[in-house]
């Protein structure tokens, strides 16, 4: 049967209503789940093959915490394979790789990945420095399945605060150009923040399957929806936790800084009947265009955190988000804009060469 993967967790699947096979120890044909098929073992010790096209087949993961996540298969992988992507590692004097992945189901890195990846980069260059903020201008869709290369501008590195310029490339050709800022950290003088919003907690949200083990991700009213006729205010908010946290703080903070390209084009979307993300690169060209976080506290990410996401304006093929994150306990720890696109497709697909996996 080829290789064989063991799956975290435990893997039922379902035919409608009816449980068929429920085993924790199932095993993928591809170490990137995308990619393979699901074998689970039958009553006598056999792996029998289910088709995850025809049946519902989940997979349930318990954290040590208590937590867990419930994603169906096939997933895009587990958080620590989205830490290792985001991990650039030096390869000489200023640059950096980041590695490749193999999921080819969408095969395009989102923007998220590539704010966090130049964010890991900066901090490496000035590892006396924390992040503080960091603006990204998404150029070209990057792909999985070939490495990014970073190279680090150390355009003024003082005492207080250093602004590097990072530039990522794949195969020669630009993909994004990030302006980081970091700081050398100062003990507070005045202290402030707006409040935060009064929304359910996160046990009375439904968890979205994002595919991603290790983060539970859950939006107030189940508002992240692809189905064009769910209307609604153009602003989504999202409870976000993780299952662990890398120790070192760049990381953490590059963690954080991920999702935050997400939820824009679903909010601005939200009130416009016909209109929703199931569109996404098949009748409608979306994606982020530029992204700025500005962090301002290092919270638990393994405790709940409440990203806002109002979308503050739509029109001429742009949207523009506005959001912030929150601990539970009401501490704001970061802020960001996002602007990106949402238009109609200048060239069909058929005409552009592309289809759904690889069109923005």
């Amino acid at each position: 049967m080829g290789d064989q993967f063991p799956i975290k967790g435990r893997v039922s699947a379902w035919d409608g209503d009816t449980l068929i096979a429920e085993s924790e120890a199932a095993v993928a044909t591809d170490t990137v789940e995308a990619n393979g098929g699901i074998l689970i073992p039958a009553a006598d010790g056999s792996l029998t093959s289910h088709d995850p096209e025809a049946l519902r087949i989940e997979v349930e993961d318990r954290w040590p915490n208590g937590g867990g996540t419930t994603n169906r298969f096939p997933r895009w992988g587990d958080v620590d394979d989205l830490l290792r992507l985001i991990d650039v590692q030096p390869a000489g004097d200023g640059a950096f790789t980041g590695p490749t992945y193999g999921d080819i189901r969408r095969n395009v890195v989102e923007g998220g990945q590539l704010l966090a990846m130049s964010m890991v980069a900066a901090a490496k260059s000035a590892p006396d420095k924390r992040v503080v903020n960091a603006h990204i201008v998404l150029e070209r869709p990057a792909v999985f399945d070939k490495p990014i290369d970073l190279t680090v501008d150390r355009q003024r590195v003082g005492r207080q605060f250093a602004t590097l310029g990072v530039r990522a490339t794949q195969g020669g050709k630009p993909v994004s150009c990030s302006l980081i800022l970091l700081d050398h950290g100062s003990p507070d003088l005045i202290t402030g923040q707006i409040a935060m919003p009064e929304v359910k907690g996160p046990e009375d949200c439904p968890a979205h399957d994002f595919g991603l083990l290790g983060r539970d991700v859950r939006f107030v009213n189940g508002d992240y929806d692809p189905d064009p006729d769910r209307i609604g205010p153009p602003e989504l908010h999202c409870w976000i936790r993780h299952r662990d946290a890398p120790k070192e703080l760049y990381l953490q903070q590059a963690l954080l800084a991920q999702p935050v390209t997400h939820f824009t084009i679903a909010a601005a979307m939200l009130p416009h009947p016909g209109f929703g993300e199931a569109q996404a690169h098949y009748t409608l060209s979306t994606g982020v265009l530029t992204a700025t976080i500005a962090l301002h506290g290092e919270p638990d990410l393994t405790d709940w955190l409440l990203y806002t996401n109002p979308a503050i304006h739509a029109g001429r093929g742009l949207a523009q988000g506005q959001g912030h994150v929150f601990t539970r306990d009401g501490r704001l720890v970061a802020s960001y804009t996002v602007q990106a696109m949402i238009r109609e497709f200048a060239a069909s697909a058929n005409e552009s060469g592309l289809d759904s996996t690889r069109i923005m």
